[in-house]
């Protein structure tokens, strides 16, 4: 049967190739702790009682018809006080849209700026750019990153690429890294993009910034998230911004996300996300906007998240550490935001108890789901070459206790290399 040159060409899910193992070895009766998806176990971390009620009560109203195409009037009224009152940001209810999540806020961004043949810059590795410049036949420009600079892009980087680009997608902080932008990396990166738009001619599409801060809420210790807008006011023209509900409440299967920009694209976002339905249902929109008027449930939801997360993730972080500082060829940079710790096991060449050889990322994380009973996700999963030993570790589905029976386990696992 034929089908479309995009569906031909557009890749699956690796974190669901893993999946698949894992699910394998579980029907199996094995105990894999799964570090791989980016997701919140639920009965560890619940989503606020107070959101959970007033779904309850908003389907108890039978407010289960159509919302509006950009979401309930009082949720975007709602989200533009929140956006205020923690960025400083000044949004109009008709400068935002609410959809199911935040993919198809991505997902009408792309349709909405990018034609078939414009060039996309992203940094790798980043989350599900590659797979939305298939979708909307973009040319990827891949910008490749490293530990010596956490994982994120610098105005260096980037600076090569950017005449004619479109649209430049970032990500603070970054899935899968949790590492976050510092303000003189960003300032740098705003300069160089309002340099460029100075030299487009008049009715040329200008270089437009996605600025993906799902995370925003989640940052520990010293580190703090800034925006373009904030640190350039003369960017709000060309920012659009991803952000909702899914990661900072738990609440990814809530489905309730938010974008925010310019009034003309958030407007053809609006006609992009009702032609495909997915905006978010209308019971959990009418719960949101009465949650977040509710300042000290959710500053109190925050806190205790924040705290949960940090604490799994500094366990893993140090425990890495110790194993690095025994000798193993292991490393991990310090947890700055999201839910993820970035970590690395630099294993390649060498051979498992049973006479394999370990060739690629690919190969060290399914020893360590058979050898060790945990899986992770290689960078390869998120754009990057095979022969990169870095993974992402998620802890939204793990309890601390979880976090703390891994190491010996991976210790154990890496000493039967050879």
């Amino acid at each position: 049967m034929s089908v479309s040159k995009l569906a031909q060409n557009l890749h699956g899910s690796e974190i669901i190739k893993i999946a698949g193992e894992i699910n394998e070895l579980k029907r199996q009766g094995q105990n894999i702790a799964n570090l791989t998806i980016g997701d919140f176990d639920s009965n560890i971390y619940p989503i606020p009682e107070a959101l959970k009620q007033g779904i309850i009560d908003a389907y108890g109203q039978n407010q289960t018809n159509y919302p509006p195409a950009d979401g309930m009037l009082p949720l975007r009224e709602e989200v533009s006080a929140f956006i205020k009152s923690r960025f400083d940001l000044d949004y109009a209810p008709n400068q935002i849209l609410i959809s199911g999540g935040s993919r198809p806020l991505i997902y009408s961004i792309y349709k909405a700026i990018v034609d078939p043949g414009d060039k996309v810059i992203f940094p790798t590795p980043s989350w599900n750019n590659n797979h939305y410049c298939d979708l909307t036949v973009a040319e990827p420009i891949i910008i490749p990153t490293g530990p010596e600079h956490n994982f994120m892009p610098t105005a260096d980087d980037i600076r090569p690429h950017i005449k004619g680009a479109t649209l430049l997608a970032l990500c603070s902080p970054l899935n899968p890294t949790g590492t976050m932008f510092s303000k003189k990396d960003l300032e740098e990166i705003c300069d160089l993009v309002i340099a460029e738009n100075k030299t487009r001619a008049a009715g040329e599409k200008p270089l437009y910034i996605l600025y993906d801060q799902i995370y925003s809420q989640l940052t520990f210790g010293k580190h703090e998230h800034f925006n373009p807008v904030s640190l350039r006011p003369e960017l709000k023209d060309v920012t659009i911004f991803v952000d909702g509900a899914s990661k900072c409440f738990a609440s990814t299967g809530v489905r309730v996300g938010w974008g925010f920009g310019p009034t003309e694209v958030i407007g053809h976002m609006k006609a992009i996300v009702g032609h495909v339905g997915a905006w978010a249902p209308k019971a959990e929109q009418v719960a949101m906007a009465k949650f977040l008027k509710q300042e000290d449930a959710v500053n109190s939801y925050l806190a205790d998240l924040k705290t949960n997360i940090q604490n799994s993730l500094n366990t893993l972080y140090l425990g890495f550490q110790q194993l690095k500082s025994e000798g193993f060829n292991v490393d991990a940079i310090e947890p700055m935001g999201a839910i993820y710790l970035t970590v690395k096991v630099d294993y390649s060449g060498k051979t498992t108890p049973d006479g394999k050889a370990l060739k690629t990322a690919t190969d060290i994380n399914f020893y360590l789901i058979k050898e060790a009973k945990v899986a992770l996700v290689p960078f390869s999963a998120f754009g990057t070459g095979e022969e990169v030993n870095w993974f992402r570790v998620s802890v939204g589905a793990s309890t601390l206790a979880d976090i703390e029976a891994l190491i010996p386990r991976i210790k154990e696992a890496l000493e039967k290399l050879k």
